[in-house]
């Protein structure tokens, strides 16, 4: 960071310590920053400007402004302290938090990366190339939810900038009346869908501004109108911007309480009542990278196993978001998922992937689910199913798309079938729909409907309703709470008949549609209905009217549901058992108030059909006088009815060839809906099955070049080993535990007599050339047993001499698997041992039988040889003067002299001759031919001096030379 203006932000340093290690990181960071550096302590409130550094052996979070230290859960070598760290800081700081992940090993952080992006915070990235661990920011990278990846160097400016356009309004973008502008949001939502068919125009306004704002951010934009443009100028933009709109903050077992109850409560009652192979069928819409997904398969796995019966379970997971279907469908997850599964879970249900650290879900589980990508607002939904999973999705859509899904969700799932939604998510004001299992784990158990297959239509009339009111009536409050849903359907239904009745005034009624097809009958309307004869289906009010009212009936409805206004039709005469009876029959449109636009939308239409029976004295319409008179006019009018009858009898027959071919129409259309949802669901499975077979071919072909390294490589060691045995003429044995022979070496057959067919064959049984040793079985057998290698020497019929040596077999693992028995030839050696003993026996016996005295001293004049002639001639024995130094046997006098004289004659290839003077023990002086030679080692190194020493006549010392050169 720079050095002259001060960042205006806090800085958290987490590391990966030992927990052990002494952290000088405070001190060393303090020396190239004006900013305070502290290692924190638990509680410790952040300052801006300020740096601070994790201590060892702790985790950290971030709450409301402070940093809280805890003992870490997880055992050394599986503690993620960044996600933990990054994640409570997305959790606090929401928008404002900011995440950096720089060189290091493993793939802590991504989880983090990811809870950052889901709260609209920034994330930064180093380079890889610079890094000099690069898992981290490889694994950071690989969300593709980094916003900058930098060298280090260039990450502060960019870190200001980014600040600087962020954090400038504290309230940010979406609270800027000045900055907002719908027609822009319009225009992105526009250029979203173009790009990606997506319509994110019902989402929630302040979730598309603040990604919108970030976006802004980014590129260091001040106004929306200016980032239209670079949109429409930028199609990777749209691409980025949606996938910040798609990020979606997932893990396994999100929110344990709620999955702790639907463990308990919901996943028993799917198998309740269902055989042993029956279908389970679960929807997880919003799938994001199919950690959820999984988490629900893995439940209904350990319910199978507690019930210990087989069922056929599927789990369709679905998401817009191409990438994380791509990401769940592989099913491989970073290590740090461990902080969110259950030791025993990740054991069972995850497989470590070698060498990267992952995990890789096991197959049982993948092969409970089907992902695919799917439009949940245009696509059509599946089908029959007995749970599902919307949580965290709804909370990012509109209100009117809200009461778009929970119908559809009702409609998906069966009578029973459980619903489960987020935290912050309910099904509102479709009370009447879901019941509800658990408040605070959002469970909702599915309502049975009160009409079936009819619930559309009338789910769109229950509203605050009331039928159209004749001229000059008073509007008045209907009673029972009409229009609220917290009253059933069938009493909803019930009071709004009843309602419009008192309205009308009319005893005898019935609630239809535009096709004629009964919803509701009021009063006895036997006098003007009677059942149908064929199948009992749905009852249909124009093939219950009763003579003289079909056609009025068929005519008056047909007018009001085009017209929305109400028909009147006077003195009909409708036979009733044997008599005619004038009714007066109205048609009327429920409407909602006192509007002329119906409460329904126009695709269902409702229509209230009243009866009354005429008051007395009002006669039928009947014929003119003038036409009653002439018969021919009768007549042709009767034939005209006959006619007209025929024709409607065929019209009605075309009606309802009509609408049973609708109806087929209707039936087929939902059968290829099922089968085209099957068919998506074999390709899914089909594509997955290509992919696992795609990828266990590769693994193959992985396996298959290493196999064949590996033999290229034992055959090359093959070789190098059978050359270097036969080089190094060394014969080698190896036996098993029962001393049969695996393996020897061409030089072992000249010892024992082997052939290649001995292979396999005990040691015992094969003949040998070895003289006078008989023992090899049992000393091969001992050494198996006390694992203590043995040596011996060995001579052949031929008189070569071996060092036999027998040593354990063992392997790589320090597996003992038999013996190892070596042969090298000795002969040499021996005869040179031999050839040695006998010169030393003869030096031995020159220097214990010669005359003359022979010492050895080193160079420092310590006696180390004194040979028998010396303790004749000096009297000292040999323990004695080995205790000695030359100078004790020199006189005083002489001993200067004879010292150079002695270091003289040392010198190499010296052999001269000097006469000089020693003492004996008796302390006398003795007059000797002296003779120096020296000794030197291998490298030439003088290490001592031998003397040949032959006695004189006694020499006369003068006595006052003695005493002069030794007062004493």
């Amino acid at each position: 960071m720079p050095e002259h203006a001060e960042p205006g932000m806090a800085f958290v340093l987490v590391q990966h310590l030992a927990p052990d290690h002494v952290s000088m990181l405070t001190e060393l960071l303090q020396r190239f920053t004006r900013m305070r550096v502290f290692e924190v302590e638990d509680g410790m409130t952040v300052q801006i400007n300020c740096v601070y550094i994790i201590p060892p052996n702790r985790d950290m979070a971030f709450l409301n402004g402070t940093l809280q230290l805890l003992e870490p859960a997880a055992p050394r070598g599986y503690r993620l302290p960044i996600d933990f760290l990054f994640r409570s800081l997305a959790q606090d700081q929401r928008e404002r938090a900011i995440g950096i992940v720089l060189s290091g090993a493993g793939s802590d952080g991504t989880l983090g990366v990811r809870a950052i992006k889901g709260e609209g915070g920034m994330v930064m990235v180093q380079t890889p190339d610079q890094s000099e661990f690069d898992s981290m920011p490889i694994s950071a990278i690989s969300t593709d939810l980094v916003d900058f990846e930098l060298p280090p160097a260039e990450m502060p400016a960019q870190l200001l900038a980014y600040a600087t356009h962020a954090y400038r309004h504290p309230g940010g973008l979406s609270d800027l009346p000045q900055l907002q502008n719908d027609s822009a949001l319009k225009k992105i939502c526009i250029l979203l869908r173009s790009q990606t068919r997506l319509d994110f125009s019902q989402y929630k306004t302040s979730t598309i501004y603040r990604r919108i704002e970030r976006r802004m951010a980014v590129h260091q934009i001040d106004t929306i109108t200016n980032y239209v443009k670079l949109l429409q100028q930028t199609p990777p933009e749209v691409e980025a911007l949606f996938r910040d709109l798609l990020i979606g903050v997932t893990n396994f077992f999100r929110d344990t309480a709620a999955f702790e109850a639907l463990e308990k409560l919901a996943i028993p009652k799917l198998f309740e009542g269902k055989l042993p192979g029956s279908v389970i069928r679960a929807w997880c819409p919003g799938c994001s990278t199919g950690e959820e997904a999984y988490s629900i398969a893995m439940l209904l796995h350990e319910h199978m196993e507690v019930l210990k019966q087989g069922y056929k379970v599927q789990v369709f997971a679905t998401d817009v978001d191409s990438n994380a279907i791509s990401i769940a469908r592989a099913g491989v997850y970073p290590a740090n998922i461990s902080n969110d599964l259950s030791p025993q879970r990740l054991a069972r249900f995850f497989t470590p992937e070698t060498g990267s650290g992952a995990f890789r879900i096991n197959k049982g589980i993948r092969d409970m689910l089907v992902f695919s990508e799917h439009d949940l607002i245009s696509a059509p939904p599946f089908s029959k199913l007995h749970l599902i999973s919307c949580r965290n999705l709804l909370i990012y859509m509109g209100a009117g798309l809200q009461q778009k899904l929970i119908p559809l969700f009702h409609y998906a799932l069966q009578p029973g079938g459980m619903l489960f939604l987020g935290t912050s998510e309910s099904v509102g004001e479709f009370g009447d729909l879901f019941a509800t299992q658990d408040r605070k784990a959002k469970l909702y158990i599915r309502r049975e409907d009160f009409q079936g297959p009819k619930r559309s239509p009338i789910s769109r009339f229950i509203t605050p309703v009331r039928p159209a009111l004749p001229a000059g009536a008073r509007s008045a409050t209907l009673p029972g709470g009409m229009g609220k849903n917290k009253a059933s359907a069938k009493s909803s239904l019930r009071e709004l008949t009843e309602q419009s009745l008192l309205l009308q005034v009319a005893p005898v009624a019935v609630l239809v549609n535009a096709q004629g097809d009964i919803v509701y009958l009021h009063g006895r309307t036997c006098m003007y209905l009677e059942p149908a004869p064929g199948d009992t289906g749905v009852n249909n009010i124009l093939k219950m009217a009763r003579e003289g009212l079909r056609r009025d009936l068929g005519t008056a409805l047909y007018k009001a549901s085009n017209t929305s206004d109400t028909v009147h039709v006077q003195g009909l005469r409708v036979k009733t058992n044997g008599h005619y009876t004038v009714t007066h029959l109205t048609v009327s449109p429920v409407f909602n108030g006192l509007s002329k636009e119906p409460s329904a939308p126009p695709e269902a239409p409702l229509f209230l059909v009243i009866f009354k029976e005429a008051s007395p004295g009002v006669a039928p319409v009947e014929l003119p006088t003038a036409l009653a008179d002439n018969r021919d006019n009768i007549t042709h009018i009767a034939a005209l009815n006959e006619e007209l009858r025929a024709k409607e009898e065929h019209l009605h027959a075309a009606n309802e060839e009509l609408e049973t071919s609708n109806e087929e129409l209707k039936s087929s259309n939902e059968e290829m809906q099922s089968v085209n949802e099957e068919l998506q669901s074999a390709n899914e499975e089909l594509e997955t099955s290509k992919e696992e077979l795609q990828s266990i071919n590769e693994e193959l072909s992985t396996v298959n070049t290493e196999l064949q390294n590996k033999v290229s490589d034992l055959s090359r060691a093959n070789n190098d080993m059978n050359n270097l045995m036969a080089g190094s003429n060394i014969g080698t044995v190896f036996v098993d535990h029962d001393l049969r022979i695996l393996r020897f070496t061409p030089a072992a057959t000249l010892i024992i007599n082997l052939i290649p067919s001995d292979i396999g064959r005990p040691v015992g049984h094969l003949a040998s050339n070895m003289v006078g040793y008989d023992r090899l079985v049992q000393d091969v057998q001992k050494v198996l047993q006390t694992l203590v290698p043995k040596e011996v020497e060995v001579q052949t019929i031929e008189k070569k001499c071996y060092a036999m040596r027998i040593l354990p077999y063992r392997t790589l693992d320090n597996v003992i698997e038999g013996a190892v028995m070596t042969f090298v030839e000795i002969t040499e050696i021996i005869r040179s041992r031999l050839a040695l003993r006998k010169t030393n026996e003869l030096l031995a016996v020159i220097l214990r039988d010669s005359v003359d005295a022979i010492t050895v001293q080193d160079m420092e004049g310590r006696i180390i040889a004194w040979n028998p002639g010396a303790v004749r001639m000096y009297g000292w024995t040999e323990e004695e003067a080995l205790k000695m130094n030359v100078r004790d046997r020199i006189p005083p006098a002489f001993r200067v002299s004879a010292l150079q004289q002695i270091e003289q004659l040392s010198q190499p290839h010296s052999l001269e001759v000097q006469d000089t003077v020693r003492l004996t023990k008796a302390g006398s002086n003795i007059e000797i031919a002296l003779t120096c030679s020296v000794l030197m080692d291998k490298d030439g190194k003088i290490y001592g001096v031998a003397t040949t020493e032959r006695g004189k006549l006694p020499a006369v010392i003068p006595t006052t030379a003695w005493k002069s050169e030794n007062p004493e």
